[in-house]
């Protein structure tokens, strides 16, 4: 239950990145040798990588938040001893799946309830030009994959810009003849070629990402920068409840990432970056949110990629806002963990909002007061800790159905946003 705030200050400890969390994993698993992964996450989708990982004969021992890999070359996974559950997390499927096309024997990667629904033939159509062996249930998990295939590299157009499909393709390129070339005509995040350090050429409005047949990958120490996707609900509650002045350190500032920053300020957003680095090959700052008057705006196109997973907490935002919010060309909304063009404009309506939905996205009229009401997490990390956000800003109480899902990806949330509430 979350009731209205009047003010929040504080510093939140944000968890680490998913995104680059799990990469670090898988690549250290690959590694030629022993690896250390710095502030890994607790949350259940990395733990799952884990989990997978050790299924497939990976030693991984932690210590806090440090972890060690004992790496085993590309050649060094062992068949797991049965089914490989990858709990809710998409992305440990969909790369998982691109590493096991290249193995010797069979697998198969199943997932729970939410998982198991989302798409998985836009990975199997590029693997199995590949060469690989995969078979899925309706176009979903369970992902059958046959070993013992050979692999040739290919150049792929990615049909739907996604980090997931473009790494599934190139980690199977890891074990492919030749090269295997991604191409993407609008970009999204590009955690897996910065990590590897994968040639990447962009011209004539396209970016061509490669791996050639015997890349390794070196052992080595990754560190995880704590998550934008975690910060965007904070930036969201700072701008929109009065008095507010929130502090996120250390936060992942990939530009491929921030996306919503840039669309907060262009709201009228009052938050600044200090004490920018890198760590980790990664850019990282400091954030700091205060409230302020917001205005709607319009986004389509080329942004809606790399802005796709705060899409939910940016219409509560356009909720909060003056003028009209418009988002479209948002249509993979509508293949996550839940429906989330259908999710947010449900809520949003329990709770006042004036919003329409479209196909591929919804409008908002902004400054109609929200209420305190019922809604449903639709069993989807995002939406709950969204709704959250909206609770602050609604008149009353507002009870959130399966709240508990935060812990997907944020297992401290409801103990930092209690904590800024003053």
């Amino acid at each position: 239950m979350v009731g209205r705030a009047e003010r929040l200050e504080g510093e939140v400890a944000l968890p680490a990145d998913k995104s680059i969390a799990h990469r670090s994993a898988l690549f250290a698993a690959l590694g030629d040798g022993s690896s250390t992964l710095h502030n890994y996450p607790e949350s259940a989708d990395p733990q799952s990588t884990l989990a997978c990982l050790r299924d497939l004969g990976i030693q991984i021992d932690h210590s806090g938040n440090v972890v060690s890999v004992e790496g085993q070359g590309l050649e060094g996974l062992n068949r797991a001893g049965g089914h490989i559950d990858c709990g809710n997390s998409g992305t440990t499927m969909r790369l998982l799946a691109g590493i096991l096309a290249g193995q010797a024997f069979n697998s198969v990667l199943v997932g729970d309830r939410s998982l198991s629904p989302r798409p998985m033939d836009r990975i199997a159509l590029p693997l199995r030009e590949m060469g690989a062996e995969i078979n899925l249930t309706n176009g979903h998990a369970p992902i059958e994959i046959s070993g013992g295939h050979s692999l040739n590299g290919i150049t792929y157009k990615l049909p739907v810009p996604s980090a997931q499909i473009k790494s599934c393709i190139l980690l199977a390129g890891l074990y492919a003849s030749g090269t295997t070339t991604v191409i993407e005509e609008e970009i999204s995040r590009d955690h897996t070629e910065r990590m590897l350090g994968l040639a990447s050429i962009g011209s004539d409005g396209e970016r061509r990402i490669s791996v050639k047949e015997g890349f390794r990958i070196a052992a080595r120490e990754w560190f995880v920068p704590r998550d934008f996707s975690a910060a965007a609900f904070f930036m969201v509650a700072g701008s929109i409840v009065p008095g507010a002045d929130v502090r996120l350190d250390r936060v992942g500032l990939n530009p491929t990432r921030t996306a919503l920053l840039d669309v907060l300020r262009a709201m009228g957003a009052d938050i600044q970056v200090f004490n920018e680095s890198e760590d980790g090959g990664e850019p990282v700052g400091d954030l700091f949110i205060r409230s302020s008057e917001l205005n709607g705006l319009t986004l389509s196109g080329g942004i809606i990629p790399i802005l796709i997973d705060e899409i939910p907490v940016l219409a509560v935002a356009g909720a909060a806002a003056d003028g009209r919010m418009e988002i479209r060309d948002a249509k993979e909304l509508r293949v996550k963990e839940s429906d989330r063009i259908r999710a947010t404009v449900d809520n949003l309506r329990r709770l006042g909002a004036k919003i329409e939905e479209f196909d591929d996205g919804f409008a908002i009229e902004g400054g109609t007061p929200l209420r305190g009401a019922e809604v449903d997490s639709f069993h989807d990390h995002r939406m709950a800790m969204a709704m959250a956000i909206a609770g602050l800003a609604a008149e009353g109480e507002t009870v959130i159905s399966g709240a508990s899902n935060a812990a997907v990806s944020f297992s401290g949330f409801w103990d930092e946003l209690a904590a800024l509430v003053q």
